[in-house]
């Protein structure tokens, strides 16, 4: 089987998409229900996070292979997969991130980043955020993320913020291997 190089990681080929769409049934985490449901007008501020080791090359909610190096998300109740902008409130940095999992559910957070995405809007290291997050509607399943990729092309902040591994601030070592 082939293997692709995606950011700083290898998969198979082929890996990138063949998730489903997802808007689900209500469910219970943590005694808090959420209610999955397409939003149009979705427009809301709140913390952002971001995950990555732990669920790298895992699956995702719709059934995707979540790869931290790349511009994704999690949100506990768009559509799966799903386009959003996400801007940090802190420096103005915007991307649109294809959001194709479940989650943050700590009490404060409205979405959750995958490394990459957060490193990219220059939180990375602080591990959260005061984020804008607006819904703009449905992703292909294929897994195409050229959307992504020319948003952050065009970011005039993008040349000098290089999509790279960083390890939380908590964390003693640092690496700097360039992802993109």
């Amino acid at each position: 089987e082939q293997a692709v190089q995606t950011g700083g990681s290898v998969r198979p080929a082929g890996a990138e998409g063949g998730g489903r769409y997802k808007v689900g049934k209500p469910y219970k985490i943590a005694g808090r229900w959420y209610t999955p449901r397409v939003e149009p007008g979705y427009d809301k501020v709140g913390i952002g996070s971001w995950y990555g080791d732990l669920f790298h090359g895992r699956y995702t909610a719709n059934g995707e292979i979540f790869d931290m190096d790349a511009l994704t998300a999690a949100h506990p109740t768009l559509p799966l997969p799903s386009y959003v902008r996400v801007t940090n409130l802190a420096n103005r940095r915007s991307l649109v991130l294809r959001v194709n999992d479940r989650g943050p559910y700590a009490h404060d957070r409205i979405i959750d980043l995958s490394r990459a995405s957060a490193h990219a809007l220059g939180y990375g290291r602080a591990g959260t955020a005061r984020v804008r997050v607006q819904y703009m509607g449905p992703a292909p399943l294929n897994g195409d993320d050229s959307l992504e990729r020319r948003v952050y092309a065009s970011q005039s902040w993008a040349r000098h913020a290089s999509l790279q591994k960083v390890e939380p601030a908590s964390k003693k070592s640092e690496t700097s291997n360039s992802v993109m």
